[in-house]
Parts: C-alpha cells; structure tokens; sequence
C-alpha cells in the first residue's frame, strides 16, 4: 500500500514543479499552466466514486491493481504530447484511471488491519503519498534541469511502471472482502446515510479546504522563488519539496498521536499548525519561506491522515463510498481551490494567494473545532 501511495502522488503531481517551464513553453499564462495539475485532480474526483462501487463489486485488490498499471502507461504518454490541449487531455485521463486506487485504499485497509493497528497502517499509506509526491516533483524538476521536461515525465512513467509491478507481485490477497450490490437504489441509499451522518459530511469539507490550500500553495510558490530577489533555478525550486519528507514522517506520526490523544483532539491543533506556517510565508528571508512551507506541510499530512482514517472508521460497511467521497472533496478541493489560487496569484501575487489560502485554513479548523464537540459514533470513534 505504501508503494501504490508513492506511484499515485509521484505521476499525480509530477508537473507541478515544471508549471513556469509549461508556461514559457507552451507559451500560456501561470493559471492555465497550473491547469495540468488540476485537470488531473478533476479527473481523480470525478471517478472515485465509481471506482468505488467497482471495488465493491469485483474486489479492492484488482481494482487497485488495474488502476496503477493503467495510469503508469499514461503518465508515459503525457511525455509525448504534441501541444498544451492534448497535455490536459492526458493529465485528465491519468487522473480518472488513477482514481481506482485510491477509491479503494482506504477500505481495503479498513478491511485487512485489526482495529488498533488501522491508524497506523493507514499514516503510512498516507506517508508513502508524501514521499511520492516529493519525489515524483523533485525527480521532475532535476531532470528538466539537466534534460527536458519530456524526458522527466518519461521517468516518471517509467518509475510508474516498476511501481505498478512491486504493486501487482506484492499486494496480500484480501480475506474480508464481501461484494456488495452495485445498484443505483444501495448507492443513493449508502450516500444518503452516509450525509446523515453527524461528522462525516464535515470530515469532507475538511479534505476540501485543506487539499486546496496544500495545492494552491505548492502551484505557485514555484513561480514565486523564480522572481527577484530569489531567482531560483528549476532544481533548487525542485528541492524544495523534499519537505515533503517532513510530510511522510507527520503521517507516520499522526496516527500515534491518535491512538494516544483521539482524533478528535489532535485534528484541529494540526490545522493551527498549518495557519502558523502559511503565516511565516509571508516573511521576505528565504529560509522562513521554506520554514513555513514545512510548517505547512506537516499540518497538512498529519491532519489529512487523521481525518482520512476517521472516515474509513465511522463509515463502517460503507467506507468504500465514504472514502471516495472524501477523497471526491479532497481532490475537488484541489482543482477547484488549486484554480482559483491562480487567480488570487495574478491579483495580488503572495500577498494575495496568502489571504486566500488562509481563509481555506481558518474554515478548516472552524470545522476541526466543531468536530471535537461530535457525539461518540457506536463504534466508539
């Protein structure tokens, strides 16, 4: 599970690093360029939540498995576009295929790991996003230093491939699978229960609002670092997301946290922590920016593990759905959020993308507060 984690984020937002080269090259405006990670992010929210009525139906190991392979043979394509349209259509698509994997992530885990074991294991899958997105950006923005950006999302493709074959040799077969009914009237019944439900609908607004903040600050602190005074090259924008590392380790973390604390009581300090970091962006030196940009990120990951878990745990036998229609906001928040930042960006540059972002951070931890007061579910979480 680690490893399809770190396949997904690696193809998933492997052009974000690259969006100012996308820019020049193709010869659009920053907004348009940051399209190519947002049309992948629309993709993903679109599909998951067919993918997870598949997965409730054939199984969530070959869905998964499907999935992944599928998506590495178009992220090798997208190497190979002829122009910006056929870039989006490509990055679309890797995003509706790519989206069985995680539509079914969650409830796999949520099937296969004992109950005190489940955060845990579920901070790790989460760890192994952070360290595939980190290293699908930084491996993309060095080899377009030293090649071009066709030859790195190439890489990347391949790195997708290998992935896709550990994935496929590697995965345990699932014991507690039981298929369920893939029709409409169990679907919008599933759904309507699962918006009844006192937190759940909350626990999504919280993957809208914190995925779109993440996204909107990663998309353009690039273009940013490239201006005066700091005048960045592509590999040292590019090692800026090691921080991500900061990311794995947050995951990792938060799921100790909750056994030893609840959920409950540690999701809305991690939303503090990402309004302190965005705040210290806002600084001139380079080296707070980059400070606040990992304050950030292990906000973001440690809450968005924490809440991811939550679901999968309050859904019962309708987390599949649940988790894809948290999974639906999350990456909604990233292309709807992650679009509008580009517009805040042309307003009023960092200022501007600032004030946007952390009206998002605000709301979310408005949400974590009103979440703390949620009445124990009968499984106790």
């Amino acid at each position: 599970m680690f490893v399809g984690g770190f396949a997904t984020f690696a193809m998933v937002y492997s052009t974000q690093p690259l969006l100012p080269l996308l820019a020049t090259d193709f010869g659009v405006s920053a907004a348009s360029a940051s399209l190519t990670v947002s049309a992948t992010a629309a993709g993903l929210a679109l599909m998951l939540i067919p993918g997870s009525v598949v997965a409730d139906r054939l199984g969530r190991q070959p869905v998964m498995k499907i999935a992944l392979g599928m998506a590495a043979i178009l992220a090798l394509a997208t190497a190979a576009a002829p122009d910006f349209v056929s870039l989006l259509v490509l990055r679309a698509l890797l995003g509706a295929v790519i989206a069985g994997l995680p539509a079914a992530a969650m409830a796999y885990i949520g099937e296969e790991f004992a109950a005190n074991a489940q955060a845990r294991a579920m901070g790790l899958y989460i760890a192994g996003n952070a360290l595939g997105g980190m290293s699908g950006r930084f491996i993309a923005a060095l080899l377009t230093d030293v090649a071009s950006w066709r030859i790195a999302l190439g890489v990347i493709g391949l790195l997708g491939l290998i992935a896709a074959f550990v994935f496929w040799r590697g995965l345990p077969a699932s014991r507690h699978f039981r298929p369920r009914a893939a029709t409409p009237a169990r679907i919008f019944g599933d759904t309507l229960a699962i918006y009844r439900d006192a937190g759940l609908p909350w626990l999504f607004l919280t993957a809208f609002l914190g995925m779109g903040a993440f996204v909107g600050l990663y998309n353009f602190l690039g273009f940013r670092l490239l201006e005066a005074p700091y005048g960045l090259g592509q590999t040292a924008i590019g090692a800026i997301f090691l921080l991500y590392l900061v990311g794995t380790w947050a995951s990792a973390l938060s799921g100790r946290l909750a056994e030893r604390y609840g959920r409950r009581n540690t999701l809305w300090v991690m939303v503090t922590v990402m309004g302190s970091g965005l705040a210290l962006t806002l600084a001139s030196p380079l080296w707070l920016i980059i400070a606040g940009v990992g304050i950030f990120t292990f906000g973001f990951f440690a809450a968005h593990a924490l809440a991811s878990g939550w679901v999968g745990r309050r859904a019962g036998e309708r987390r599949a759905l649940a988790s894809a229609l948290y999974l639906s906001s999350y990456y909604l928040g990233a292309s709807v959020i992650g679009s509008v930042a580009g517009m805040a960006w042309s307003a009023g540059h960092w200022t501007g993308l600032t004030a946007l972002l952390g009206v998002c951070v605000l709301l979310t931890a408005a949400v974590a507060l009103r979440l703390r007061r949620l009445p124990l579910a009968a499984n106790g979480d």
